[in-house]
């Protein structure tokens, strides 16, 4: 095995290294204020200091970084993992630099691999550009979203058109006046079998009938950096038939196929958030001093320092090992890998906030310091892309059916090399 990245990641590591030191991070207060003085508070994107980092980043190379092939910088899941964590130092501003932001990024990656040209050149294309924003509309108020076959919101063909009507909930980014397109996932045909009743549709912002609703906090953070995340209903909302993606009965596929790089992106992400909290806490630990010694010189820190380490590292080797085999047997023979960096990673992380937060004292519970809005984030991605305990039941489902695989004979190793994972 080979723990080293090949030359072409060293190259993007160093030079997005420089990029975070040099102009991100020293921008991170400017971006602050900027957005308070923004005449539209969730128009995030609109923040002049963005624009200067967006053409640093895109003169360096440093664009699209997500996206494989010709339209994104052509890297595999394991070149961009790297990448990803350390974004995630500066989660409000530098994913947002490079234009490799969720959830416009799994947005692209779907109208990249399942768009037509039409859609492809009117969407696509001034996504790639940085030049508008999206949204993507799954989650319902009025049913368990984390069953994806529960959806309710209605995509019924009239002629040449979809009228839609139904109601959304939790959408990301979908306050701000720049996400010109939402992709949403409703149901086109109820009698269907249950995975083939979706299908997802591209509305735009200006269809008539779309009302865009009250935001919602999450911790009392309203996210407005993000472009907040929005209740959305539709009334009779009508759009061109041309804009159903791939065909009907698809959007369930289409949905796994969005989240599977979703959910890995959010871990690598957040293994930088990880590596910036435990700086963080070994900053604030030998410069406290509390009963006559520094913080750092007292056992239990000491113990949650070492902890942080050994967590982060063992997280880390998981999300890339799941990197490597969505790269060689594809995100279907990954799925099990998948499911784990999505149960561990927000416990992981959300243990090493905590320990971070503590040392801080009441200064980690307010604005002073990043590390209780980053718990508010690492908290919610145990609902985003799926709730833990879907994750768990399926991975247990998957660990039982193996055992019953051994017990009839099967070879007990195919769950160890890749090439047994191959789907044809």
């Amino acid at each position: 095995m080979h723990f080293a990245f090949d030359p072409r990641t060293e190259m993007l590591r160093e030079n997005l290294q420089e990029l975070m030191w040099s102009h991100i991070h020293p921008a991170e207060t400017v971006f602050e204020q900027q957005l308070g003085a923004l005449e539209d508070r969730w128009a995030w994107d609109s923040a002049p200091v963005l624009d200067e980092l967006r053409a640093e980043a895109r003169r360096r190379g440093l664009w699209n970084l997500f996206l494989p092939g010709e339209e994104g910088a052509g890297l595999t899941n394991l070149q961009y993992a790297p990448l990803a964590e350390i974004t995630g130092r500066s989660p409000e501003l530098a994913p947002a630099a490079l234009n490799c932001a969720a959830p416009d990024t799994g947005n692209m990656e779907v109208l990249s691999m399942f768009g037509t040209e039409a859609q492809r050149k009117e969407w696509l294309e001034p996504l790639l550009a940085g030049e508008i924003r999206s949204a993507f509309a799954m989650t319902e108020p009025d049913v368990a979203s984390s069953d994806a076959t529960n959806i309710a919101t209605s995509i019924v063909r009239d002629g040449d058109h979809y009228v839609i009507n139904g109601r959304k909930r939790w959408i990301t980014g979908a306050l701000n006046p720049n996400a010109r397109v939402f992709v949403v996932m409703g149901r086109t045909d109820p009698e269907a079998d249950r995975h083939r009743r979706q299908s997802m549709i591209l509305v735009p912002r200006d269809a008539p009938g779309l009302e865009i609703g009250r935001a919602m906090e999450v911790f009392g953070y309203d996210d407005h950096d993000h472009g907040g995340h929005a209740e959305l209903v539709f009334h009779d909302v009508r759009v061109p038939a041309a804009n159903l993606i791939g065909r009907e009965g698809d959007g369930f596929a289409i949905a796994q196929a969005r989240l599977g790089p979703g959910r890995i992106h959010h871990c690598m992400r957040f293994i930088g958030v990880a590596e910036r909290a435990i700086e963080l806490m070994c900053a604030r630990a030998e410069e406290r001093v509390a009963f006559g010694r520094p913080l750092a010189r007292r056992g239990v820190v000491r113990d949650w320092i070492a902890e942080s380490r050994v967590r982060i590292e063992q997280l880390r080797l998981l999300v890339l090992k799941t990197a490597w085999l969505m790269d060689t047997v594809g995100n279907k023979g990954a799925h099990t890998e998948i499911q784990a960096i999505k149960i561990a990673t927000p416990r992981t992380v959300q243990w090493i906030l905590d320990k971070a937060i503590q040392v801080h004292g009441a200064g980690g519970l307010s604005q002073d310091f990043p590390l209780a809005r980053a718990y508010a984030g690492i908290r919610s991605l145990r609902f985003a892309d799926g709730p833990d305990e879907v994750h768990k039941n399926a991975l247990a489902r998957t660990e039982l059916a193996r055992r019953a695989g051994r017990a009839a004979g099967a070879d007990p190793a195919h769950s160890l090399t890749p090439a047994a994972r191959r789907h044809p």
